[in-house]
């Protein structure tokens, strides 16, 4: 008797490993939600997994929001890849939320821009930040499309502009590039400022997310905005009278970037799921899907796709990169500022 409930435990014991050894691992995903988090589901995902057997969570939300869960998580993890706009990526870095990346063969075809000093993320692709308008709102008006970040100002926009607030990266850029325009910089932002207060009247609405920004602009509620270029290549996919301009004072470079999280059962499915979005039929997935231009020098875009996306050593090469070493060290008081003077 003794024997077969001993024999009985050993059975039910090698059962359970045996289970424990087939579950299915899981990789927990911070990302963009909108465009970004349905070519995320719907194509690379099911790509990836055609590959390596691993089920995935999706914790959708801005760069700030997912730094901000990062830091709310610290003693205990639970995202395993975060995916966050460039400067804040840096911020993620600094806090030491990032690890360091594991080396493989895919990083060396990749444009040097987008390597992060320290080997702790990388940038997925190339974005733009500009001025997206209402195609269809500005040809009944009879206006031309706006040419310059200070034409933000011009008093026929008022209360049809929409520019997110400071927190998130677009409203950031409008302010950095506001600055430059008016003969200032990251490092003297006051002229930002003043020409912001100018454009302040025109702002109906500071959308907290780019989804919150989109519903905006397909309502009707407003006809202008300072948007990603990507944002906008995947608006107008739907049919909705869109276009992105790039100012003459420049579009800001908007990197995308990805770390693997610094947890200690971190597992080696997040590094290779890294390494797989830069094969060049994936990059070309969110060139077309999401308005990235590739960051893989190999990738290949159809003309109707690389028209529409920064593309090639040449465009690379012409996008504004902002100081945000600069930037961080003052952000805290520009957002005080900022909530204080613009978004009030």
């Amino acid at each position: 008797m003794m024997r077969s409930l001993l024999l009985g435990g050993l059975a039910a014991l090698a059962v359970g490993a045996g289970s424990a050894a087939a579950q299915t691992p899981t990789l927990t995903l911070g990302l963009y939600g909108g465009s970004f988090e349905k070519t995320m589901r719907e194509t690379v995902v099911p790509a990836f997994q055609k590959e390596f057997k691993v089920e995935f969570k999706y914790v959708a939300g801005n760069s700030t929001d997912t730094l901000a869960r990062l830091q709310a998580q610290k003693a205990k993890q639970e995202m395993d890849i975060v995916f966050l706009d460039d400067g804040v990526l840096y911020q993620a870095i600094q806090l030491g939320f990032c690890a360091p990346l594991t080396d493989a063969p895919i990083y060396k075809d990749l444009y040097d821009v987008a390597k992060v000093p320290g080997n702790k993320g990388i940038f997925l692709g190339f974005d733009a930040t500009g001025i997206t308008f209402n195609t269809k709102y500005f040809k009944e008006k009879g206006w031309a499309p706006p040419s310059s970040w200070n034409e933000l100002a011009d008093p026929k926009y008022k209360k049809i502009l929409a520019i997110s607030p400071i927190t998130g990266t677009y409203g950031l850029h409008a302010l950095v590039m506001l600055a430059r325009a008016n003969g200032g910089s990251e490092t003297n932002i006051e002229p930002g400022f003043k020409a912001m207060e100018k454009v302040a009247p025109n702002i109906l609405t500071f959308p907290s997310s780019p989804a919150k920004l989109s519903e905006a602009l397909q309502a009707s509620d407003v006809a202008i905005s300072v948007w990603g270029s990507g944002r906008t290549v995947a608006l107008a996919k739907t049919g909705f009278p869109v276009a992105f301009v790039y100012p003459r004072e420049g579009a800001v470079s908007l990197m995308p970037g990805m770390c693997a999280v610094a947890k200690p059962d971190a597992s080696d499915l997040a590094q290779k799921f890294i390494q797989f979005n830069f094969r060049p039929e994936i990059q070309a997935v969110w060139a077309k899907e999401d308005g990235d231009g590739p960051a893989n020098k190999n990738t290949k875009l159809d003309p109707d796709v690389a028209k529409l996306v920064p593309y090639g050593p040449e465009q690379v090469s012409k996008l504004v990169a902002v100081n945000w070493d600069a930037i961080n060290k003052e952000r805290g008081d520009w957002t005080k500022r900022w909530q204080r003077e613009i978004e009030k």
